[in-house]
């Protein structure tokens, strides 16, 4: 059956002498990975920059649900990320947000909202010119709320520890020990009340943002207990210290 749908590539990897096979997040179908033949040979190679982590492409595939990996038709570009390729720290965080969202989102499982909120948060990230550090903390920030463990707001100034297993600000360090410490969890309560637009206001160093990100991870690591580990992870934290 050939189907149309927006795309957002995550990663690919080499097929073969001249093929590769990019995983995908698509808006109608999920996550899907595509087969995608003779993109690196000499006349269509200069077409596999477009499949780099972070491009969202208009694709028509022939698409079968029983189907390992899907076979593309043709495609358009719908967002090229220019900036994210030419800026040596935004390709990092790109590849990082793609590991991620590999690992969390689940194979042949739609959801447009999601879908949207990468896609606008890549446009964001991709023309943003400055003070775009923390915006990979700002991602995961709010991409928990979409994958359903989204923290209850700090409403009370005394609720100083963030308790991961709950994901609630209490007042007191939880007994089981999963938490931040008052000071990192007051960083986190900015980052879950921010916009994109705002996080250039939450001044850290790089050790700092760091330990933040150290944190958010294992905060997914409670609630996906699949989460692989990030192997760009460490890349990232030395980029951005």
């Amino acid at each position: 059956m050939i189907e149309k749908t927006r795309v957002i590539v995550l990663h690919q990897i080499k097929y073969t002498d001249s093929g590769i096979v990019a995983q995908l997040y698509t808006r109608k179908f999920g996550r899907q990975s595509l087969l995608i033949k003779g993109m690196r040979n000499k006349k269509s190679g200069r077409h596999n920059v477009l499949f780099q982590p972070m491009s969202i492409l208009d694709l028509v595939i022939y698409y079968k649900e029983s189907r390992e990996m899907q076979v593309i038709k043709e495609f358009t570009v719908s967002y090229s990320p220019a900036d994210i390729y030419l800026n040596i720290k935004k390709s990092c965080v790109a590849i990082f947000i793609g590991e991620v969202l590999i690992s969390v989102l689940r194979e042949e499982s739609p959801n447009e909202r999601l879908f949207d909120f990468i896609e606008k948060s890549v446009v964001y990230f991709d023309r943003c010119k400055e003070g775009f550090a923390n915006f990979h903390i700002a991602f995961l920030a709010g991409l928990s709320s979409y994958l359903g463990f989204e923290p209850g707001t700090q409403t009370n100034k005394n609720d100083i520890f963030f308790d991961m297993l709950n994901g609630v600000f209490v007042p007191a360090i939880p007994l089981h020990g999963n938490y931040a410490s008052a000071e990192i969890s007051d960083i986190l309560a900015a980052f879950f009340s921010s916009s994109y637009e705002k996080i250039s206001n939450i001044i850290l160093t790089g050790s700092m943002r760091n330990e933040v990100l150290e944190v958010l991870i294992k905060y997914y690591s409670i609630h996906l207990p699949g989460l692989r580990k990030i192997k760009s992870l460490e890349v990232l934290k030395e980029v951005f210290s």
